[in-house]
């Protein structure tokens, strides 16, 4: 037996045993399996496409926060409703996981003190959580498929998006408005996932509900998919100056075509690796070149972890 870090499972330290040989039918596999097809298609909203690139509007931003809340409020509801649940009691991490009150914070550092007056659920946020509240009261052993969903996705990528978004739109260094990427709970978010699907393939489901779990999971996917459609179209009324990624043209490199990156990209197509490290270098240099570095590494990191999940 080893230790999973410093992780409790409401009280107290937690052990688990060294992680298995994943088997097809563990729960976890079918799970990742099973949503590969609807996370690719999250991924390529146009609103998760601009995060990764850096373009972020900052009042689209802070309504995402706000569906975020909504959210997990009603999630973290029902998941203390249904604690002492045989199909979800394992997984009860409050203290490492629960976001709503991180989320809370971010909104009072937006909106100020009086953010609740000022902020509603969404229609597309809306049937999300009535949907988490439907399973949570009617279905509880289905929370397994929400909270793998957003908990075990926020823990992949959600330390590079957090750098992404801090730069982006000039947010302190010191994680105001941001408190919902960090676990403070949670020592190793590699150690941690590994417990949480150890957890869950240990659950004693029978196929057909791991089916039905693998379903409920492409739902929730689904349930994202509306909210960020949703942030698009109204990001489409928001008159608000974007903070782009992109790189400068050659009107602000005084004239100087060898700082241009689009000469260096077009002479390291054809000249090799010495005009690979110019661009690179020069790139990196650059501000916009490092929130580009920044996003290209957010988008391949979010890849690998979902697969390493």
């Amino acid at each position: 037996m080893e230790t999973a870090g410093n992780v409790s499972n409401g009280a107290g330290p937690v052990y688990e045993q060294k992680e298995k040989t994943l088997r097809p039918e563990d729960l976890s596999e079918m799970l990742a399996a099973g949503t590969k097809q609807i996370h690719e298609k999250a991924e390529n909203t146009q609103f998760v496409k601009d995060f990764l690139r850096g373009r972020i509007r900052k009042e689209l931003f802070k309504l995402g926060a706000v569906a975020l809340y909504y959210t997990y409020t009603a999630l973290e509801e029902e998941i203390e409703r249904n604690k002492d649940h045989p199909h979800f009691a394992p997984l009860y991490f409050p203290a490492e996981l629960h976001r709503h009150e991180a989320l809370a914070r971010d909104l009072e550092y937006f909106y100020g003190p009086e953010w609740k007056s000022q902020t509603s659920c969404s229609k597309a946020t809306q049937q999300y959580v009535d949907r988490i509240h439907q399973v949570g009261q009617e279905d509880p052993v289905l929370l397994v498929a929400h909270a793998y969903t957003r908990y075990m996705g926020d823990l992949s990528g959600g330390q590079v998006l957090k750098k992404v978004a801090q730069r982006a739109l000039k947010l302190p260094p010191t994680g105001e408005g941001l408190e919902f990427y960090q676990f403070d709970a949670i020592h190793s978010a590699k150690t941690f996932k590994q417990l949480y699907r150890s957890r869950m393939n240990e659950l004693e489901l029978d196929m057909e509900t791991k089916k039905r779990l693998v379903d409920e999971a492409v739902k929730a996917f689904l349930f994202n998919i509306e909210v960020f459609e949703e942030l698009e179209e109204i990001g489409k009324t928001v008159q608000e100056d974007v903070l782009d990624a992109g790189m400068p043209v050659h009107g602000a490199m005084g004239g100087d075509i060898s700082k241009c990156p689009y000469y260096n990209a077009k002479m390291a197509a054809s000249g090799g690796t010495a005009y690979v490290r110019q661009l690179a270098m020069a790139a990196l240099r650059h501000p916009t070149g490092q929130v580009l570095f920044a996003t290209w590494f957010a988008a391949l990191a979010g890849l690998v972890a979902w697969y390493l999940m």
